[in-house]
């Protein structure tokens, strides 16, 4: 993966590196504003996740995200903020950002939520999804879809996992998201809303 981190805190873009590396992900690039994050998206060389700050120089709000994903083509570009927000991270995805990072996630719920966005889905933390009724806003992904039949056939995580060709913390993630979207108590639950709602 090729990822662009774009924060004008260098504490930021270096802990994020390190996870980056410590994850075999060693093709990352920076930037400390709006500005240099464009000149950075017009490189030749395309990205494949963009992690951008909400609050450094040149953003004005969602202003800069707008730019941003207008530049960046088929390339997933993510807010990443220190505010946590439902209504900012709702606004930023009608926007078409991929996902809301806060900048309390863990360091592996970090490095989950990239892999989640690099495969060109969208990310929310769960605790967001269940604000403004983010469960019933709209279909699942087809991602979610074929998560959602593995699990109404049984199938562990693992053995999910090795149908999608995905690892099995990508799995845990969409059982998350696809239970939320559903106000599913867990992923038993899940399965029998889906089979109430004919959907397999």
């Amino acid at each position: 993966m090729r990822i662009l981190i774009a924060d004008d805190h260098s504490l930021v873009r270096d802990a994020i590196a390190a996870i980056l590396e410590s994850n075999d992900v060693s093709d990352v690039s920076f930037a400390g504003d709006v500005a240099e994050a464009i000149d950075r998206v017009n490189e030749p060389q395309p990205f494949d996740l963009i992690l951008l700050d909400y609050s450094m120089p040149g953003m004005n709000g969602l202003g800069g995200l707008s730019k941003i994903i207008a530049l960046a083509g088929d390339c997933p570009v993510a807010l990443l903020t220190g505010v946590d927000s439902p209504e900012l991270a709702h606004k930023a995805l009608e926007l078409g950002a991929a996902g809301f990072i806060p900048k309390t996630v863990s360091a592996r719920s970090m490095m989950s939520a990239i892999k989640f966005m690099a495969d060109g889905e969208k990310y929310l933390p769960l605790e967001f999804m269940k604000t403004k009724n983010a469960e019933s806003d709209g279909m699942l992904s087809k991602r979610e879809m074929e998560v959602l039949e593995g699990i109404c056939e049984g199938k562990s995580n693992k053995e999910i996992a090795l149908d999608l060709n995905l690892q099995e913390v990508t799995i845990k993630l969409y059982v998350k998201t696809l239970t939320g979207k559903l106000s599913a108590r867990n992923r038993t639950h899940a399965a029998m809303i889906a089979r109430d709602r004919s959907l397999f």
